[in-house]
């Protein structure tokens, strides 16, 4: 299955600091956010900090340490063989890839899966969104965009 992911973190190249996987057939979602104890880029600061909890509260847990939001994203993959997930912008997929590790030559176990960078040029899912810079309602953005106007 195709799940749309989009991630928050601390400006280019910063620390993680939410990441969230929403299913294509609408079902059950991911919102993880993680304890960063400083943030360092002012516009996220102003941008994003506020919004990190604008979720369901069903999804809206404490901050995660990087570890367990980890095991999180593999428990929550480890249902489907072969998970694609999708995803408009690089640091998107570079985040996720890195949150798979765990230390030195350790990773969570996930099934194998694919990474899939879509061309939207012209689309901003935090245009498109209803809590903007919020990693569940970009990625709910990128998701409905993706279904109801590219397929």
């Amino acid at each position: 299955m195709r799940y749309f992911c989009d991630t928050e973190y601390d400006g280019f190249g910063g620390k993680l600091l939410s990441l969230a996987l929403v299913p294509e057939d609408g079902g059950e979602e991911l919102y993880v956010r993680l304890d960063v104890d400083l943030i360092t880029d002012p516009w996220v600061e102003r941008h994003v900090v506020p919004y990190l909890d604008t979720v369901p509260e069903a999804l809206r847990e404490k901050p995660m340490r990087r570890e367990d939001a980890a095991h999180a994203l593999a428990a929550f993959l480890a249902h489907d063989d072969e998970p694609v997930i999708c995803a408009d912008w690089p640091e998107d997929l570079a985040q996720i890839s890195m949150l798979l590790i765990t230390g030195p030559g350790r990773m969570v176990s996930v099934p194998p899966l694919t990474l899939k960078l879509l061309d939207l040029s012209g689309f901003s899912t935090a245009a498109n969104s209803e809590v903007p810079h919020n990693a569940l309602h970009d990625a709910r953005a990128l998701r409905d965009h993706v279904i109801n106007h590219l397929e």
